[in-house]
């Protein structure tokens, strides 16, 4: 009887495992896009600290999106169970949030590039001084942007697993989520020490062919590695803007109605119609998002300047 019991619970655990298997990767899937978009974002977050802290500040953004993902994961399950139409105002409110932040950082860009013209050796050594207060700001704000695109994660997750048992939901919520947290939090380690892996290859010695070979690429590593951290700021940029304004649009059905209406026709347009049709609604959505960080930017300004002056 003893071990019917053992044999049938074995069993109950392979059929779960095997759920949570397919589930994961149909979840996966899904998340792709999502995905991307959070590699770039948090490299590009990372950027601009010294290279001997890049590594640390990179572990200690992976630590918070652990600790953003224990948050979530018990939260999504907990509303999707409770108060299931909450999800979709939780996530147009990270959206606008997204695009906020994106905005914020186009304006104050513009503002520093203006101003930086005209500081002396004060404001460089003013710099140097709040470099560990700079660290910390990038930190939270990694960890800001990533709970808004760990939450659309675990969204899009319990959407595949709505259907499937609690446990299969549990297991299959936290495999993603650690998963995509290793992954992206690995391949940023990777992104940001390109720098220093072509530096390590460059200065080997030797005449071998595999050696000249490792010296002329570390080199170009070297070369294109402050284009690439470039590249992927401009990049994690956009992902703000893409991101944050597909999520409100999403929300907002007349609008994705719109965006999709206008896709369908340029899509009949000759030649490039396929094409246009495909990138069309990340373009619109894109736009949204842009207008929408700069109002959600002039009204939070608004606000603060109200509050200044009643003060």
């Amino acid at each position: 009887m003893a071990g019917a019991s053992l044999l049938t619970l074995l069993d109950d655990i392979a059929a779960i495992l095997d759920d949570v298997a397919l589930m994961s990767k149909v979840a996966a899937k899904k998340t792709a896009g999502v995905l991307g978009d959070d590699l770039a974002l948090n490299a590009q977050q990372v950027s601009g600290v010294s290279a001997d802290r890049e590594l640390p500040v990179v572990w200690a953004v992976a630590i918070g999106s652990l600790k953003n993902k224990c948050i979530l994961v018990p939260a999504a399950l907990l509303i999707s169970a409770f108060i299931p139409q909450a999800i979709t105002p939780l996530l147009m409110f990270g959206g606008l949030f997204l695009c906020f932040e994106g905005f914020e950082k186009l304006y104050h860009s513009y503002t520093h590039h203006r101003v930086k013209h005209s500081e002396g050796e004060e404001g460089a050594v003013r710099l140097v001084d709040d470099l560990a207060a700079y660290e910390k700001e990038k930190i939270k704000g990694a960890i800001r942007t990533d709970f808004v695109l760990s939450a659309e994660i675990i969204a899009i997750t319990l959407g595949v697993v709505a259907e499937a048992s609690f446990s299969t939901q549990v297991v299959t919520l936290s495999a993603i989520a650690l998963m995509m947290t290793i992954g992206v939090y690995g391949l940023v380690a990777g992104i940001v020490k390109l720098d220093d892996l072509g530096l390590y290859l460059n200065r080997r010695e030797g005449p071998g062919l595999f050696t000249r070979f490792g010296r002329w690429f570390g080199g170009g590593l070297v070369n294109a590695a402050p284009y690439l951290m470039k590249g992927l700021t401009v990049v994690g940029t956009v992902a703000m803007f893409m991101v944050g304004g597909g999520i409100l649009t999403h929300g907002l059905h007349v609008v994705s109605e719109h965006i999709t209406h206008v896709a369908t026709l340029v899509g009949e347009l000759s030649v490039v119609g396929p094409t246009l049709s495909f990138i069309t609604p990340s373009l619109l959505n894109t736009l949204f998002g842009i207008v929408a960080g700069a109002l959600a930017l002039a009204l939070i300004s608004m606000v603060q300047k109200i509050r200044g002056n009643t003060n």
